[in-house]
């Protein structure tokens, strides 16, 4: 059933399954498979996931890999993310 997430809510889902899957720096993910997991829950599909991905890349919390197709969490920013996950997750 589709509900209708925040952009905030989308993000930290989006980090919270690379965090999950241990997606850190050099350990990578499909944005494919990513916007196929998200879009089934998310209204307006995978155009909005992928820009909330290339939102998400240039703040500096995703690292794009292979040109683009693959991506993983930023491990500089480690404290940040989780921080944010669980502000959002929580709220």
């Amino acid at each position: 059933m589709l509900r209708e997430y925040s952009d905030e809510e989308v993000k930290a889902d989006i980090m919270n399954r690379l965090m999950r899957k241990g997606c850190w720096g050099g350990k990578y993910l499909p944005v494919d498979s990513l916007v196929h997991w998200l879009s089934k829950r998310v209204k307006r599909d995978g155009r909005r996931v992928r820009g909330l991905i290339r939102e998400l890349i240039k703040e500096g919390y995703l690292l794009a890999h292979k040109g683009g197709k693959t991506i993983s969490l930023n491990p500089a920013l480690c404290r940040e993310i989780i921080e944010y996950i669980e502000k959002v997750i929580e709220k």
